[in-house]
Order: C-alpha cells, then structure tokens, then sequence
C-alpha cells in the first residue's frame, strides 16, 4: 500500500463503510492523494451491498481535519500552481459526491474541522459534533475566500452570521455549528466509540441496496445517532444575532466594518479589527462570494464559483503571503498586496468571479 493511501484508512466494519483521516501529526490535513483515495473508496463503494452506510472519522484526538496542506499549495503556488488547481478541480468534485451520495454518510466533526475538513463533512447527511469541536472556515485569514462549497453553507446561515464568519474567520464551537446549519447533531465525545460500535452492528443486518433498503438503513441510522446525541451547549452567536445581522447587512466592506465599529458592541469592535487583519482582496471577494451564492441553485453551480475565485488566488499574491506569515514563518505579520480595502476595486473582485476560458469546473 502506497504512503499515500495509507494516510486514508478504509474498511468494512459490520455494515459501514469507515473511512479514517490518517495523518494526526498534521491535524489530518488534505493531501492530494488523500482526496483521490476517498474518492476512488467512494466510488467503490457506491456499488458493493455490503456497505450500507459510510462513516467519516480522524485519527487522533485533536481534530477531524484541518483543511487542506497548505504548506504544500504555498510551495505549489510559487511553482506556478499547476498541482493545486488540479487539487481544487479533485477536492471540489468530492465535496459534491459526498453531497450526493447514494448511501447514508455519517462524518464525525470531532474537534478541528476547518475549511476542507469541512469539505468532506458538512457536505454529509449525517454531521455530528461533539465538546470539543472547532468548525470554521478562516480563508481570508490565509488570503484566500471560502471554499469546498463552504461559501454555500456560510450564505445560507441564519441572518448573517455567515457574512460575519466567513469575513472575520471566525471559529464555532459546537452549538454554533448546529445553530449555522454546518452539523445535525451534539454528540458527547466519550459515547463516539458506542455510537460507532452500534452503527456497524445494526447495519450489518439492514435490508439491502435497493431505495426502499437504503431509506431503512437511512432511518436506522438517525434512530441511532438521536439515541446517543445529547442536548448541545449554547449557541453563542444566537445572542450576538441583533448586532451581526444589522452591521453585516451593508453592501460593503468598508461599510460593514464602520457599522461594527460605531456600534457600540466590544464583540463588534473586536469583529472589525479581525476583518480589517484579514487579505483586503480576500475579504472583499468572499462578500461577493457570499451574496451571490445566496441565488445560486445549487452546490454545484456554487463550487464552479468558488473554483474560480481559488484559481485567481493562486495567481495573486496574498495565498502566499499568507500562509507565509501563518504558517511558515508564523511572525503573524502579513503584507497583503494592496494593503488597505480602499484600494481594492471593484474590477479587482470582479477578475476573481470572472469565468475562466478552457478551465472551467464545470460541475453546475
């Protein structure tokens, strides 16, 4: 077995197909090779009997994913960024068949999972979170916009708690998850192991394949999962509703940050130093990201936008700065390229959104 394969673990336990992040030290970050081996697992088995459902953990202790390896797309990008918009084009096809999945498919967002970790989870008909969750999608921290069809889950949150997430790259703990429609359910760390034990056995039984089999194994599955979830903390965003949803209902960046700043609220001014530390470019692409997601029909159509705004990001310079200063170097001191949202126009949003000749997703 390759050592790319190796770090996806994929077997059968009862009726359940388990898939197994297997890179801990990295936070089971994303390699290339990892989303073609679960997507090569996936497509397999679609069509074998013997999985009835799937389920979707990490290894270790510390997190489900943390997004992609971003050190290697900075290295990649440098190099001119063939690799990584192959990457793109791979990870964002996975993310839509995990969306359409024929069969029940259960992630376990335990602990850290942001940006593509969210990806191959949140895309899922089952999504569970537990204590010790962290889901987020902090690209403009990194000077990139939400991706892996994040832009979709953000733009459809509650009021604007997806504008105030995905602009401030903001985390949420579990309640806030389940609040902003990014998981289903709050199940309690310690009972993780007996939830997946129960799955495995009770489908091991389930009736087959055909619709009516896979709608059993679907109801099972809820009924087992409901039996182990618990009531989930509170929500702490649901209190800073008023303040968010009246700042970040501007039509501009520059708007949303004077309205934070002006309001009052220690949150919102602590929200406005955030976006304002974020990629200028970035920022302001992902408020056109996320409004125009709100009319798009689907996640398709959604992620063919957000292939595009990722591309241009690797042909810019803040991707790498960014991860340069995060995470390289770590001195947390980007020098984003412009440097200040006033000069970032509109026609500079606009080359981001911009259709790409011969190298369209194609997904919608």
């Amino acid at each position: 077995m390759s050592a790319e394969v190796a770090e996806v673990q994929a077997f059968l336990d009862g009726g359940v197909g388990r898939l197994v992040l297997n890179r801990p030290r990295a936070l089971n970050s994303l390699t290339h090779g990892m989303v073609a081996a679960l997507r090569a697992t996936l497509d397999g088995w679609a069509a074998d009997d013997r999985i009835r459902a799937v389920v979707l953990t990490g290894a270790g202790e510390r997190g489900l994913c943390a997004g992609g390896d971003i050190r290697a797309m900075h290295d990649d990008a440098k190099a001119g960024g063939a690799g990584t918009r192959a990457f793109f084009r791979d990870e964002y096809r996975l993310n839509a068949l995990i969306a359409r999945y024929p069969k029940p498919y259960v992630a376990v967002m335990d602990g850290i999972t942001m940006g593509g970790g969210v990806g191959v989870s949140a895309h899922g008909a089952v999504r569970i979170v537990t204590e010790r969750s962290t889901v987020a999608m902090p690209e403009t921290r990194i000077g990139i916009a939400p991706d892996i069809g994040g832009s979709r889950l953000l733009a459809h949150a509650p009021g604007e708690l997806g504008t105030h997430l995905g602009l401030s790259a903001a985390s949420m703990g579990p309640g806030d998850a389940l609040l902003c429609g990014f998981a289903d359910h709050f199940v309690p760390s310690r009972r993780i192991p007996d939830l997946l034990d129960a799955l495995g056995r009770s489908t091991a039984t389930a009736p087959g394949t055909t619709t009516a089999g896979t709608t059993a194994v679907a109801s099972a599955v809820a009924t087992i999962v409901a039996a182990h979830a618990e009531p989930a903390p509170p929500a702490a965003l649901a209190a800073q509703r008023p303040w968010i949803d009246a700042c970040y209902a501007a039509d501009t960046v520059e708007e949303i940050v004077d309205r934070l700043l002006n309001s009052g609220v220690p949150e919102a001014k602590e929200a406005a130093e955030a976006v304002l530390a974020n990629s200028p470019t970035a920022v302001k692409t992902t408020l056109a990201a996320l409004r125009r997601a709100r009319t798009l029909p689907s996640l398709e159509a959604v992620l063919d936008q957000e292939y595009r705004i990722s591309c241009a990001a690797l042909e810019g310079h803040d991707m790498v700065e960014g991860v340069r200063a995060q995470v390289i170097d770590k001195d947390r001191n980007p020098r984003w390229k412009p440097g200040t949202l006033a000069e970032v126009t509109e026609a500079d949003v606009a080359r981001f959104l911009a259709p790409r000749v011969g190298d369209e997703l194609g997904l919608a």
